[in-house]
């Protein structure tokens, strides 16, 4: 019968659902950052948020991975490598650039930069030093200085370092500005030496 037909009513459809997209996993919720120590710095060894996996695992590796038997002190592949002269040094200085380009994308303060540049060259200044630059080196750490830099400044210590930082360069320019007077005095009295030996009336 058309009429029946035509007045029944079909059952709403259900909506159809599109397939919701798959989660995508983030290094950041995998590897969860770590809570801060009691003074709001970043534990060692352990990671803050936005740092860097490979930033630490160098740190590491070239600074702090092998401890020497009976004592609590380790050395990394940093002092290993300036045993060969040129490519170990070279290696060692591509690994600690790694850090620094870390840096500049955390957008780090230029002193601050500037500073953890300064610990790679006093690190390849001691490296070139034979039979007791490497010593110093493993004692310096210039890497592990950096890291530590870089994750104070990761979790948001930004006045903390810049105040470190500040005082850090006010005591080289007052050092430099002793060394200078001295060595000025230096030459003033050596120059005042040569005339009364040389150039004084009898």
């Amino acid at each position: 019968m058309p009429g029946l037909f035509a007045h029944a009513s079909m059952p709403p459809s259900a909506p159809t659902s599109m397939p919701s997209p798959a989660p995508q996993a983030h290094i950041d919720e995998i590897l969860r950052p770590r809570a801060p120590d009691a003074g709001g710095h970043p534990a060692a060894g352990k990671t803050v948020a936005g740092e860097s996996e490979v930033a630490r695992f160098l740190a590491k590796w070239l600074d702090d991975f092998l401890r020497i038997p009976g004592t609590d002190f380790k050395i990394g592949l940093d002092p290993l490598l300036a045993i060969f002269p040129g490519i170990g040094s070279a290696v060692s200085s591509a690994g600690g650039l790694v850090i620094l380009i870390e840096a500049l994308r955390s957008q780090v303060s230029l002193p601050v930069l500037l500073r953890m540049g300064g610990n790679m060259l006093v690190n390849s200044l001691l490296d070139s030093l034979p039979a007791v630059g490497p010593v110093a080196s493993a004692f310096f750490k210039s890497n592990l200085r950096n890291l530590t830099l870089l994750q104070t400044w990761q979790a948001g210590q930004h006045e903390e370092v810049r105040r470190s930082t500040t005082r850090l360069w006010l005591g080289l320019g007052l050092l430099l500005f002793v060394f200078g007077l001295t060595l000025m005095g230096l030459i003033v009295a050596n120059l005042y030496l040569l005339k009364m030996l040389f150039f004084s009336t009898t």
